[in-house]
Formats: C-alpha cells, sequence, structure tokens
C-alpha cells in the first residue's frame, strides 16, 4: 500500500502541476506505483476539468466555457505534455536521420513546426471542446462519462508504449520507467479505465479506437525514430486526448443525434 500511495504521489507530481507538497523517495515500489496509477492521474484531471465545466457552465457562453476548460486542462499539466509534442514535431518535420532527430528533441530552440503543432493542436481542441458544449443532442451524462476516459486512456497509452516498446537510447527518464514496469503493472493501471467503462454506455467504442490509435502510433514511432523516449510519450499522451475528443464528438454527432 505504500509503494501505491506514494507511487501515486509521485505519478501527479510528474504528470501534473497539481500542489503535492510530500516528499517521497525514489525506489522500484514507488515507481512502480506510480505506473501503475498513470490512468488514475488522468481520470482525477477529468474530474477536475467537468468540476469547472459544472461550476462555469451555465452562465457563461459556451465560446468562453470552452477556453476556460481547455486553459485549465492545459495549466494542470503545465504544458508538460506539450512540450514534449512541440519537440517530436520539431524532429520528424526536419526529415533528418533519426540522430539528428533525436539531437533536434534535445535543442531548447523552438522550431516552425513545433509552433504551428501547438497552434493547430489547441485550435483543434478549442474547436472540439465547443463542439461538445452546444452539441443539440448531447447526453451530459454520457459525455461527461466519456470525457473522463480521454484523459485517462491517453496516459495509459504512455504505459502501453513503455511496455511494448524500446527506448531509442539505453538512458532517460523513459529507459527508467521501463526498467521497473512489468506486465502485472500493465494490466493493474488499466483498472481504472474498466471501472469507468462499466457505468459509461458505448464506452467499448472509445476503447476500441484508442486501440487503433495505439497501433498506428507505435507503428510512427518505429518508423520514424526507431523507438521512444520521454518527448514521445509526452506526445501519446498529447495526441491521445486530441483523439479521444473526436472520438466523442462524433460518436455525440452521429450517434446519439
Amino acid at each position: 500500500m505504500k509503494g501505491l500511495s506514494y507511487g501515486l504521489v509521485l505519478a501527479l507530481q510528474f504528470l501534473t502541476r497539481i500542489p503535492m507538497p510530500v516528499s517521497v523517495p525514489w525506489e522500484k515500489t514507488v515507481l512502480k506505483g506510480a505506473l501503475k496509477s498513470f490512468s488514475l492521474v488522468g481520470f482525477i484531471l477529468g474530474i477536475l476539468v467537468i468540476a469547472i465545466y459544472v461550476f462555469i457552465g451555465g452562465w457563461l457562453p459556451a465560446w468562453f466555457t470552452a477556453l476556460m476548460l481547455l486553459s485549465v486542462w492545459t495549466a494542470l499539466t503545465g504544458g508538460l505534455h506539450l512540450d514534449g509534442l512541440m519537440d517530436v514535431a520539431d524532429a520528424a518535420g526536419s526529415n533528418a536521420p533519426v540522430e539528428k532527430k533525436l539531437a533536434i528533441m534535445k535543442d531548447p530552440q523552438v522550431g516552425s513546426f513545433a509552433m504551428l503543432t501547438a497552434i493547430f493542436y489547441l485550435l483543434w481542441k478549442l474547436a472540439l471542446l465547443y463542439g461538445l458544449l452546444t452539441a443539440n443532442a448531447m447526453d451530459v451524462q454520457l459525455a461527461a462519462g466519456m470525457f473522463v476516459l480521454i484523459p485517462a486512456c491517453s496516459r495509459y497509452l504512455a504505459i502501453l508504449l513503455l511496455r511494448t516498446t524500446p527506448t531509442v537510447k539505453r538512458k532517460g527518464l523513459a529507459y527508467t520507467w521501463q526498467e521497473h514496469l512489468s506486465t502485472a503493472d500493465v494490466l493493474f493501471g488499466v483498472i481504472p479505465i474498466v471501472v469507468i467503462a462499466v457505468f459509461v454506455p458505448q464506452a467499448w467504442l472509445l476503447l476500441v479506437g484508442y486501440g487503433l490509435f495505439f497501433f498506428l502510433l507505435r507503428r510512427w514511432f518505429l518508423n520514424k525514430f526507431k523507438g521512444i523516449n520521454g518527448d514521445m510519450l509526452g506526445t501519446a499522451i498529447e495526441g491521445g486526448e486530441l483523439w479521444g475528443l473526436v472520438m466523442v464528438y462524433l460518436f455525440i454527432l452521429f450517434v446519439t443525434g
């Protein structure tokens, strides 16, 4: 239990900017507990964003509410994963050899591919949030349940990548996480997603969609970079969130509409 409780704190410290003034030991049981907690952290983030919507959604214009939700959502992670997405965009856009791409990821300078990716990524996220808020046929409970699954599944993608995909180098934080991750940890980490999905009608459609996204993203990482690193895990999280919003919006629009 100590490893799980400390692990959740470490996962919150690592994946979010939620204040956690607790010092946890950097040891095997805690690291494994943190890996098991990735999807649970996503669940917490989803609940916090929905809580903001409940508080402001009824008396503010939809466009302002969407912008507020996006701002809170981004602030909760401090843009940490967005930074990884931008680094990967610069590297992929360079069309350079793999070693050069990895060097570009480490460069603190921000290139044009990174800026364009961040701008369009946030615009798409904002547009989808606005679309969900203004969907005439939206089932609020269904949309809320699926929305909670989005950050949880997106963070679980990082766990799946760590377990199934080699790191580009045998060093760094991603490699350290990977060394401590077992199949049992992967199975334990999916429990929060399964629990939520039980209470969300048609959630299996979302999970199937995430399975497809994982397959395509993993294949792209291997083709472009021959493996993964921390920036690519951040890319998987951000990409997973956008993918999830697209799936929920299309489901609300065409299935329940």
